[in-house]
Parts: C-alpha cells; structure tokens; sequence
C-alpha cells in the first residue's frame, strides 16, 4: 500500500506545516516529499528500458562491494518510496535498487499478463538484466505481494540470487485466516457491490486501511489524509486490475507453489499483529524449507518497512553479513 514515507515513523513538525500548507496540491506535494527524502538518503531515479517497456527505480551506490547488491520489491498499491524509511539505515555503502513494479507508479502500465504473480516475475527479471543486476548474485527483498513475486523468482531464477528475504509474504495457504482474507470472503459471498479494503475510496475507507495494514496507524491529520487519497484514486481501476489478478487461480498460491524449487538462503520478517497475511504464513516455510530464518516482530502489522524500519534493516544487513561468513567458511573447506 502508498504510505506518505516517515522518516524513522515520525513527521517533523516543519514537514508536517509544510504539507498543512500546500494540500491543495496534493499529487506535487506527495512527490515533492519524497523527492526530499531520496536526495536526503543519495538515492537517484532512474529509467531503463526494454524494447518498449519502461522501468522506473531507484539506486544509491555501485554494485561490485564486499556484500551483493539488494534489490527491493514493494506491496500492492505501493512504489518504489515506501522503502526509503529501511534504506534510511542501510548502510551508505550497501548497494541498493528500488523498482516500480508492474504498472505501479513510473514502470509501464500494460496488461493482465504483467498484473499476474508469474506476469511480474518476467518483468522483474527484463528488469535485473536492463541495469545488468544479473552480473553477480544479488539479494532480493519482497514484501507482502513484492514477497510473493521475490518467492517465485528465486524459484524460477536462482542461479541470480545470492540469498532472499521475504516480509509477510502473500501467496501462501496460511494455516490462520487473517482479517483481511475474512473480509474478502465475505465480499464474494456478498451479491452486493462491496468495495476491496485496500483500494479506498473515501476517507472513511482509506483510515480503515491503515488500521488493517499497521498496528499502530500513523496518526495523520484529515487533510493530510485527503490529501494522500486524492493521490490514490485515480488508479484505483489499475488497483483492481492488479488486485484481480493476484487473487486470481494462477496467482493466490503462487509462491506456495513453488517453495520446493527455492534453493538460495531465505531470511523471513513477518509483524506478529498482521491482519493482511496473518503470521502463521511464517511456520509455513519453515516447514518447506527448514533452514529459512525466522524473525518475528513483536506489536507489528503488516507494514514492516513503515512501522519497524530500523529493525528491519538491521535483520536484513545482519542476514548478508552471515551470509557472507557462511560463503568464506565453504570457499575454505573447499
């Protein structure tokens, strides 16, 4: 989901009279924020291409370092900006890429085939050859529906991937149902038109998003609120494309699917408190693959990158680091 980013979780008093003050500019300011962020972090956009097809990301650094570049996969309804609260603490000389996915944001908007989990995960990787990521191993970092897409490619791909984290992952059969999946049940039992919980409309909406997605919401003002809605629904007939085709046969299970074809490292993240994809999920691979590493965040929900960042990136340069201890100790054995 689009978040307005917060550094560390929390809006500075000049930022924040800084928006009260030009909402009704809502889209420009949104971007603006973002912009200052990304300078602030030394992240730079770029664009690269293939054929016709256009990829939005940005980076900070230059492969070739002591670990492997990170490549970052967002959510549903997100983009490339809801991971710059965890790249605010990586550290400055980790080389980072973070990509628009499909049709999300400044990567080209096509079709249902790119919408599928099987779909993105071909234009990931027309993506990690386009800036030459496939040059040397890299670790790729997938939350939510980005988790699913990231699962899949390091089973479809492997040979690319030095190791994989997966933050409350979709596309598994979790032995607990969360509150949203009870929700979407509910909706198509229901002969009524009822609205999807991640695609708001109205205020009322989008505040009951927050509440599903964080365990402790941010507390934004209404206008603040207006404005971030105004950002959203004009996609909100691409939301439903997309979200149609990730719930879909082909897609719901997708990484479910494909966990005896993983073969990297797998770190996990998952908030105890997720009420997307409930935390069960995470018992789920480890039970297909039992050398996974499990980290569970206490009085967290679903939105890691935006209610744990720190913590999260902590987990995520700890996991690298032993990873490359593990890689030296078999070069020496060897």
């Amino acid at each position: 989901m689009e978040l307005i980013m917060l550094s560390g979780g929390v809006l500075a008093l000049p930022v924040l009279a800084f928006i009260t003050s030009f909402l009704f500019w809502p889209g420009v300011l949104l971007k603006a924020y973002n912009w200052y962020w990304r300078r602030r972090l030394g992240l730079v956009v770029h664009y690269s291409h293939t054929a016709s097809y256009r990829f939005c990301y940005s980076s900070r650094g230059t492969p070739g370092g002591a670990t492997p570049s990170v490549l970052l996969l967002h959510g549903f309804s997100a983009t490339k900006d809801m991971w710059l609260p965890v790249v605010k603490h990586l550290p400055r000389d980790q080389h980072v890429v973070c990509v628009d996915m499909p049709g999300h944001e400044g990567t080209s908007r096509t079709g249902a085939d790119d919408y599928n989990i099987q779909g993105q995960v071909r234009r990931i990787h027309q993506f990690v050859q386009s800036i030459g990521l496939d040059k040397r191993p890299f670790h790729l970092v997938g939350t939510s529906m980005g988790g699913n897409v990231a699962g899949v490619y390091a089973a479809t791909y492997p040979a690319y991937l030095s190791s994989v984290t997966l933050v409350c992952p979709a596309g598994l059969v979790y032995p607990t149902e969360s509150e949203f999946i009870t929700r979407l049940r509910k909706m198509e039992n229901s002969e009524q038109e009822v609205s999807i919980p991640l695609i708001p409309s109205t205020i009322q909406e989008l505040e009951d998003m927050l509440k599903l997605c964080c365990h402790t919401p941010p507390n934004l003002p209404r206008q603040a609120l207006k404005g971030l809605l105004a950002n959203r629904t004009p996609n909100n007939g691409f939301y439903k494309e997309v979200f149609m085709e990730i719930i879909g046969e082909k897609s719901r299970h997708s990484l479910q699917d494909n966990l005896h074809l993983i073969t990297s490292p797998v770190q996990v993240i998952w908030g105890t408190e997720d009420q997307v994809v409930d935390v069960s999920g995470a018992a789920v691979l480890q039970a297909a693959l039992p050398n996974c590493q499990v980290e569970l965040l206490d009085n967290c929900g679903h939105s890691v990158a935006l209610e744990r960042p720190r913590k999260a990136a902590k987990l995520i340069v700890d996991f690298l680091s032993a990873q490359e201890v593990s890689d030296k100790s078999t070069k020496k054995l060897s």
